[in-house]
C-alpha cells in the first residue's frame, strides 16, 4: 500500500529549532520537510510557492508575527482538501495566543516542548483536516469562555445555530469537546462516514473553514460550556 507523504513547511526565526524540527520530522517515514522560513512574510510566500500540506507556524517572529503569517495563508485558501493546514507552535501557553491563532485560521495549537512523537502525530491529525489543541490549552479555550454565558455576539451568534438539525448540533458539540470522527462515530452509534457527513454540513451551514473554528464558535455561543457534556 502505498503511504501518502505528508509535506511540511517550517516557520521560525530561530536556525536551531528549524534544523531540529527538520532531523525529528524527517525521521518520520510519512513526513518530509519541503522548505523553511524564517519569518512570516517569507512562511506567506514559501507557502504559495510550496504548497506544503502543513505549516509549522512560530507566534514570534520579525517583519510578520505568526498569527498574521496564518491569516494570510487561510485566507489564500480555495476551499479544497490540499490547502495548506496551519499549525501553531510556541513557547508560550497564553490564551491571547491561542485564541488569536485559532481565529486566524489556525488548524492546531502545540507548545514547543512536546516530545517528537507528539509533534509527528500532531503534524499527521492537523494533515487530514482534523483540529487539534494540547490538552493544557483545551483548558484554557474552555476557561476563556465559562465565564461569558453568552458568549460574543450572543443572540447573532445562536441565531446560526437555531439552522443547524438536532443531530449537526450533536456533532458540532461533540467536535467542540475535540474527538475525532471515529470517536464521534462511536459515540452517536453511526458510521464514521455519517459523521463526516454531518461535519461537512456544519462547516457549510455556519460559514466555518474547519473543525477548529467550529469548536471556538461552539464555545463562544455557550453550546459547550465546562462540566457539561
Amino acid at each position: 500500500m502505498t503511504t501518502t507523504t505528508i509535506r511540511v513547511l517550517l516557520a521560525d526565526d530561530q536556525k536551531m529549532v528549524r534544523q531540529g524540527f527538520t532531523v525529528l520530522l524527517d525521521a518520520e517515514p510519512d513526513i518530509t520537510v519541503a522548505g523553511q522560513a524564517v519569518d512570516g512574510l517569507e512562511a506567506v510566500e514559501r507557502t504559495a510557492q510550496l504548497a506544503p500540506d502543513v505549516v509549522l507556524m512560530d507566534v514570534r517572529m520579525p517583519r510578520l508575527g505568526g498569527i498574521e503569517a496564518t491569516r494570510r495563508i487561510t485566507e489564500a485558501r480555495s476551499g479544497g482538501a490540499a490547502d495548506p493546514k496551519v499549525l501553531v507552535l510556541t513557547t508560550f501557553d497564553l490564551d491571547e495566543y491561542v485564541f488569536e491563532a485559532l481565529r486566524a485560521g489556525a488548524s492546531g495549537f502545540l507548545l514547543k516542548d512536546a516530545s517528537a512523537a507528539e509533534l509527528a502525530d500532531a503534524v499527521r491529525v492537523v494533515a487530514r483536516g482534523e483540529a487539534l489543541l494540547a490538552p493544557n490549552l483545551t483548558k484554557l479555550l474552555i476557561e476563556k469562555f465559562a465565564g461569558m454565558p453568552d458568549g460574543p455576539g450572543g443572540a447573532r451568534l445562536k441565531e446560526r445555530v437555531a439552522d443547524l438539525t438536532e443531530r449537526e448540533t450533536e456533532v458540532l458539540a461533540l467536535v467542540a469537546r475535540g474527538l475525532s470522527n471515529l470517536e464521534i462515530a462511536g459515540e452517536l452509534v453511526v458510521a464514521e462516514q455519517t459523521v463526516k457527513t454531518h461535519v461537512s454540513r456544519v462547516l457549510v451551514k455556519l460559514g466555518l473553514r474547519d473543525r477548529t473554528q467550529a469548536a471556538v464558535f461552539a464555545y463562544e455561543t455557550g453550546l459547550v460550556r465546562p462540566g457539561r457534556r
